[in-house]
């Protein structure tokens, strides 16, 4: 039985992790400083289901006020999930809230965690928004990465950050860039949450650009299960890995997916391209599978029915 940090504990990826490590007997301490970026209540419901558990113990603090030398004594992993996330929002003057809970807060973990003696892992959840528009597809991960929004930038910093560490004090990084993640607790802001809602207001959806855009998407299981395997597997220490769904799909055909699990349309509002977003995404995954042994399991279509099983009573 061992004792494992999660961080964003509230949030979308942080409470499926939770409740896995949870699953298999280990003591989880979850972080989450459950701010309103969007909705708290949605986090709050989130991080209630876990304190059901009686191995789980909830700080609820902002990452950069904690006591970190304390905290990681005889913890053994941390997860770090928390973040500063989404693309659009990261410009103009939101954007300190980006270094600080991207970049400052990763380093005063670090920090700690280079005196930490039990520390056996440090899985730190980057992205692949670290690419931008990538000219390689699928795109490895040995390829230049190129932010195209200040959200990436920051993201990129805190996992250069990580190496930092891991070469200079030996602290046991590994990185995961998750290619667009998606399912049941999704965030509100998020693009298939978003669609799904207003379906059941009968509202039109707005689609930025042409529907063109293609993305690899991620179900939320395989995340969790990327991270479980960067936790144990001694190969993973200091290197990056790419977690994607295994194929990329044109957004107009993911809608055409969503009408048919819903049966009925969406009403479709096309707006101009937003700044920041990269036109495609596309993950090559194999350093990935042969690494970490990562294979991921839900299709597009079940995950998407899994989501629109799980959103209808949150608004209905």
């Amino acid at each position: 039985m061992t004792t494992q940090i999660v961080t964003g504990i509230g949030g979308f990826i942080g409470s499926h992790l939770a409740e896995a490590l949870l699953k298999q007997g280990h003591h989880v301490i979850g972080i989450d400083q459950f701010n309103d970026y969007y909705d708290p209540s949605f986090k709050r419901k989130n991080a209630h289901q876990l304190l059901q558990h009686s191995a789980f113990k909830l700080i609820e603090a902002d990452i950069q006020s904690l006591n970190w030398q304390d905290l990681l004594e005889d913890v053994e992993i941390v997860y770090h999930q928390a973040a500063q996330a989404g693309v659009r929002a990261s410009w103009g003057d939101g954007f300190r809230h980006y270094t600080e809970r991207n970049i400052n807060a990763t380093q005063i973990m670090l920090e700690a965690a280079k005196d930490a003696k039990s520390l056996q892992r440090f899985v730190f959840a980057s992205t692949s928004s670290v690419y931008g528009n990538a000219e390689t597809m699928p795109t490895p991960e040995t390829i230049c990465p190129q932010p195209v929004s200040p959200y990436g930038i920051t993201k990129l910093a805190a996992e250069r950050m990580c190496w930092l560490y891991q070469q200079n004090f030996g602290v046991p990084v590994t990185a995961l860039r998750y290619f667009t993640v998606y399912g049941p607790r999704q965030r509100p802001d998020m693009a298939f949450h978003k669609f799904f809602k207003a379906a059941i207001f009968n509202e039109p959806i707005s689609i930025y650009g042409d529907g063109q855009q293609t993305r690899d998407f991620t179900f939320v299981s395989d995340i969790v299960a990327a991270n479980l395997l960067a936790g144990e597997v001694s190969e993973a220490i200091g290197e990056v890995f790419n977690i994607g769904g295994g194929c990329r799909v044109v957004l107009a055909d993911v809608l055409k997916t969503m009408e048919h699990i819903m049966g009925q349309p969406l009403q479709k509002n096309y707006i101009d391209r937003a700044r920041g977003d990269a036109r495609h995404t596309s993950a090559d995954i194999s350093k990935a599978k042969k690494i970490l042994g990562y294979q991921p399991q839900v299709s597009l279509a079940e995950g998407l029915a899994r989501e629109w099983e799980w959103i209808q009573p949150l608004y209905k």
